[in-house]
Order: structure tokens, then C-alpha cells, then sequence
């Protein structure tokens, strides 16, 4: 199964440990996770955590991919397709296998650097993710959680279907 996705402008790619520096700036930034708990992640936990979040199951299609500029090659943000937390705060890690589909729903999502923000990205990744969900895996469902206050990300995941 292909993994890498290009749309106009934007190749998404499975996320590397080589991507570690994206993930410290996006998470590292208050108004950045500022839906997500409004804690930020420090480099202790993201290096302890780097060799999870590049784990893929479903035979690579639930993971997360690194999103960048076609043109430019620059990191821009990241974009998910994994189990939704029901009982828990995060994604549980166990349930990403290699070869099985997960149980549940698979959530779509994405985090952009701030740099990235009102250009139109988050809504062209997500409409790719989702024309590879529904056309290429045996997933049938995919869902998406909005924090009330979030006007935006409403608006972008509208837009993505």
C-alpha cells in the first residue's frame, strides 16, 4: 500500500523519528495545543515518546504522516488517521498493530506549526487522508472530534468532505 499522498501543494509522508524537531515546535507551543488540554509537551516526553508515535497499524493505513510543502520540502505539520480515545485522554497505542484494522472508530485530525495557519493546509491534507481512507482501506467510518470553541477546525473539517 502507497503511503505517501501529494496534493497541489503538499506531500504527505508516514511520520519519521527524523521529524522530532516538528513535533517539539508544534507541541511545545501554548496556542498550538491550546484545544488539545492547553498543555504543552516538553522534550523529554516527546523524545520518550517519538519511537511510539511512528508506529503504523491496519498495514500502514492508521498512523500519522508528516505534511510538507511540495515546493519547498519544508515541515509544515502533521496529519493522523488513529484510533479515537474514548475512555482515555490520548490515542491508546496498544491497539496500533502492524496488520490488523482497529476495533472502534478512527479519528482524523492534524496539528499545524503556526507558521503554516491560514493557508488552506489543513483542510487539502484532510481531504487527501480522506479520499485514501474511504478509496483505498476497508475503512468505512471515519470521525472527528471539535472542541466547542474551535471555530476553525469545525470549519476546516466540514470543508474536507
Amino acid at each position: 500500500m502507497e503511503l505517501d499522498f501529494t496534493t497541489e501543494r503538499l506531500l504527505l509522508r508516514p511520520v519519521a523519528l527524523a521529524d522530532i524537531d516538528l513535533v517539539i515546535e508544534m507541541f511545545s507551543d501554548l496556542d498550538v495545543v491550546k484545544y488539545n488540554g492547553n498543555v504543552v509537551v516538553t522534550l523529554d516526553v516527546i523524545a520518550d515518546e517519538m519511537p511510539t508515535w511512528v508506529k503504523r497499524g491496519g498495514g500502514g493505513c492508521i498512523g500519522i504522516w508528516c505534511v510538507t510543502g511540495r515546493a519547498t520540502g519544508e515541515k509544515l505539520g502533521d496529519t493522523f488517521l488513529l484510533p479515537q480515545p474514548i475512555d482515555e485522554d490520548d490515542t491508546n497505542w496498544d491497539l496500533v498493530v502492524p496488520n490488523a484494522m482497529l476495533p472502534g472508530d478512527e479519528e482524523v485530525g492534524y496539528y499545524f506549526r503556526k507558521s503554516a495557519w491560514g493557508n488552506g493546509y489543513a483542510t487539502e491534507d484532510c481531504r487527501r487522508l480522506l479520499r485514501f481512507a474511504f478509496e483505498e482501506t476497508a475503512l468505512d467510518e471515519i470521525v472527528a472530534t471539535v472542541d466547542e470553541a474551535q471555530e476553525v477546525s469545525r470549519k476546516v473539517l466540514e470543508n474536507a468532505v
